[in-house]
């Protein structure tokens, strides 16, 4: 059992390309961020090294309306859970300077929202995603 959680939710009228894109970038931004949550590299029986695997499993809910999206997002924030957020409008930009002007764009309350990340203690992220259901 691991002490910490990563939950990602996605809206769930994204189209399916939209939805994975929007999952790893955000699994990426846990990874980035925080060092302890990389495992070791995977090695073959040949001696190849793999990239390793982010140690905490990653859990995707889905959202079916933007304001559970933005529920979530808002009791991760009460919580002070680290959060990661990729808007509607980063479907648009090209590059990561557009990616940092699309987001200073607006104050988070006006965040239009297509997916989050959350991670922290297990128990304040599970009541962040209260009521939300696993992507199916």
């Amino acid at each position: 059992m691991y002490e910490n959680k990563i939950a990602v939710v996605i809206l769930n009228d994204l189209a399916h390309w939209q939805k994975l894109n929007v999952t790893a970038f955000l699994a990426g931004s846990v990874a980035i961020a925080f060092p302890e949550t990389h495992g070791a590299p995977l090695v073959s029986a040949s001696g190849t090294q793999y990239l390793p695997f982010l140690k905490h499993p990653v859990l995707i809910y889905a959202a079916d309306t933007d304001e559970q999206i933005k529920r979530a997002f808002n009791r991760a924030t009460d919580r002070e859970l680290h959060i990661g957020v990729y808007t509607k409008g980063l479907f648009a930009t090209k590059n990561e300077e557009g990616n940092l002007t699309e987001i200073a764009q607006h104050i988070d309350s006006e965040l239009d929202l297509a997916g989050i990340i959350i991670y922290g203690e297990n128990r304040k992220v599970d009541k962040a995603i209260d009521k939300l259901k696993f992507h199916s």
